[in-house]
């Protein structure tokens, strides 16, 4: 699952907390000097300072009690979602402890942690399910090297089971990965999901987090469908799901209303935005370019203006051999011919069904017919 993944230095994966020299780790068969204080880890950074001061006698270490580790009781993301902390349960009965991951030995790391990551790189619901059953302190937005939760793994894998347990086990929907900024909603776009993004959104998941690059999911499935090769058998398939994301997504970030026409725009670059007047009538609105589908823009730079029609009252065969459509607009007295690729496919088959007439002759004759109920908006040059 690295396809959509921006790399970072490994810098930025530095652990926040740095061990001092010769520092051993704390496993199941290894101790470490602890006094009796609240706080275990103050009191071993000063036992180790103390040990490279200066050499430690045997009868001084025999006066030290020793804690050994029992096993990891819980853990817990740091603030920064860059590592883990861990509860730990101490064989020598002392109140449980946090410790940061840098000081846990991997064998005991790995007894607590595999079984969730593994399960959550398969997208195994029965034992996800399992190990929040389990009950035993799991931080269920644990982050991995990578800053990723297993809700970014089980949605780009598309599992909308898994997705939906987590979700219900208190997952961060939104939760950004420090490898690209991505979130779990990134990760279905990215990975061509769209019953997962589907089921993200309804669980509440927000649609304007911008990953690293500044694009949001909507904007990196546009990306990515535009980067995929039309008429291309094998990206046909990818091509479909890419659309279906997009089209889930546009649901989520727009109420739809079809546009009567573009008024006016404004700005430059991603700050374009277009005034749309709605055949709703509601307010016109200023809306950004990206938003606003690509034929109408194409037909507002061209300088096409807009008019309602009502009906297709005739057709003929143009003088270049095309069809052409006689069109009774709502808000024009007379009607007039236009090529009929730019008329409403509806009222063209409206004209056909009611005339019984699949295709006018050649003799540019023109037949008419009694004007119908509203219809859409289309363009007239």
């Amino acid at each position: 699952m690295e396809a959509i993944f921006v790399t970072k230095p490994s810098s930025h994966f530095k652990p926040k907390h740095s061990l001092p020299p010769k520092t051993p780790f704390l496993s199941h068969h290894q101790s470490l000097p602890f006094r009796h204080k609240p706080t275990y880890f103050p009191t071993v950074t000063t036992a180790i300072q103390n040990q490279e001061q200066q050499e430690t006698t045997p009868k001084e270490i025999e006066d030290e009690s020793y804690g050994e580790v029992k096993k990891i009781i819980g853990s817990k993301t740091l603030e920064d979602s860059t590592g883990m902390e861990y509860l730990i349960e101490w064989k020598d009965g002392h109140e449980p402890s946090w410790v940061p991951a840098d000081f846990i030995a991997k064998d005991v790391l790995s007894e607590y942690e595999n079984p969730w990551w593994t399960a959550a790189r398969k997208a195994n619901e029965t034992e996800i399910k399992a190990i929040l059953e389990a009950d035993d302190g799991r931080d269920v937005n644990a982050v991995d090297a990578d800053g990723r939760t297993a809700l970014l793994f089980v949605a780009g894998l598309g599992s909308e089971p898994c997705v939906k347990l987590l979700a219900e086990a208190g997952a961060n929907l939104d939760h950004q990965d420090n490898r690209g900024g991505l979130s779990a909603l990134h990760m279905a776009a990215g990975y061509v999901r769209p019953e997962v993004a589907k089921l993200l959104l309804d669980l509440g998941a927000d649609t304007e987090i911008s990953d690293d690059r500044g694009r949001t999911a909507l904007e990196l499935a546009r990306e990515l469908l535009k980067a995929t090769p039309k008429g291309n058998p094998m990206q046909f398939g990818r091509r479909m799901g890419l659309e279906g994301v997009v089209r889930v997504l546009e649901g989520a970030v727009f109420e739809y209303s079809e546009v009567e026409e573009i008024m006016e725009k404004r700005g430059k670059g991603e700050n374009l935005e277009y005034l749309v007047r709605w055949k709703d009538e509601s307010a016109n609105e200023w809306v950004k370019a990206r938003y606003v589908a690509e034929d109408l823009v194409k037909d507002y730079e061209a300088g096409l203006e807009y008019a309602v029609a009502e009906a297709v009252v005739g057709r003929r065969v143009g003088d270049d051999g095309k069809y052409e459509c006689l069109v009774k607009w709502v808000d024009l007295d007379e009607p007039s011919w236009e090529p009929e690729e730019n008329v409403d496919a509806e009222l063209v088959k409206m004209f056909e069904e009611t005339n019984n007439q699949a295709r006018p002759s050649d003799d540019n004759g023109l037949s008419t017919l009694p004007l119908s109920q509203d219809g859409p908006t289309i363009a007239s040059a």
